[in-house]
């Protein structure tokens, strides 16, 4: 194997100054049904984390088209998506589970966000809290799948995570969830995500950054 030379690395270990803005989270959910339950938990983690000092803006899907390749990037919820998605420092998932996975609609909105537009790298080095609702009992199968994703967009995915079994046991009339055992789990997973996000935000160049990747901008 070649001997890497100190030079090759290049690596700053510098700390970065501290950022003082709120953290910035975007929140997606995965369903357009009225009485969405993926959407009323991801308003429900919404609240939370403005409750806890971050800026919260949550996508709404509807009229988004089908990914398909770059043919319709430039309709104007693709860009909104992908505007948000370089804005924000850490994202929320709320999906259900349909079929044993999360649904077609979450997979759409992570296909419209590329690994990197030009220079730019929409989700790398982002923290990402992921949560699912069903309809009957406890499952993992969709936190699971986005799971995989997170990684593959290289994102830092936190170790705690919601599923929500009969979610429509779970909420008010007015939207607002119920006191419970999934609540504080909300509230518990939104908590990590914002230690998660302050501990990286300043840091997240650093965190991604891949020797094979500097030497083939060499």
């Amino acid at each position: 194997m070649p001997y890497l030379e100190k030079e090759e690395f290049n690596l700053n270990l510098e700390p970065s100054l501290a950022s003082t803005h709120k953290p910035r989270l975007l929140i997606l959910f995965g369903s357009l049904r009225d009485q969405s339950y993926s959407r009323l938990a991801a308003e429900e983690a919404g609240r939370i984390l403005e409750r806890m000092g971050a800026e919260v803006r949550i996508f709404n899907p509807e009229g988004l088209p089908l990914f398909d390749g770059e043919k319709s990037a430039d309709h104007p919820k693709v860009q909104e998506l992908r505007l948000l998605s370089q804005w924000s420092e850490a994202q929320v998932w709320s999906s259900p589970e349909i079929h044993g996975n999360m649904s077609g609609l979450m997979k759409t909105q992570i296909d419209w966000i590329p690994l990197s537009i030009g220079a730019v790298r929409p989700t790398q080095g982002k923290t990402l809290a992921v949560m699912q609702v069903s309809g009957g009992s406890q499952s993992f199968n969709a936190i699971n799948s986005m799971r995989i994703l997170g990684r593959w967009m290289r994102m830092l995915t936190i170790p705690n995570q919601s599923s929500m079994a009969k979610a429509y046991q779970e909420f008010h009339d007015n939207g607002k969830m119920r006191d419970s055992a999934y609540r504080e789990r909300i509230v518990d997973v939104m908590e990590e995500l914002m230690r998660f996000t302050y501990l990286t935000r300043d840091h997240k160049d650093f965190l991604v950054d891949r020797y094979s990747e500097r030497k083939a901008m060499n």
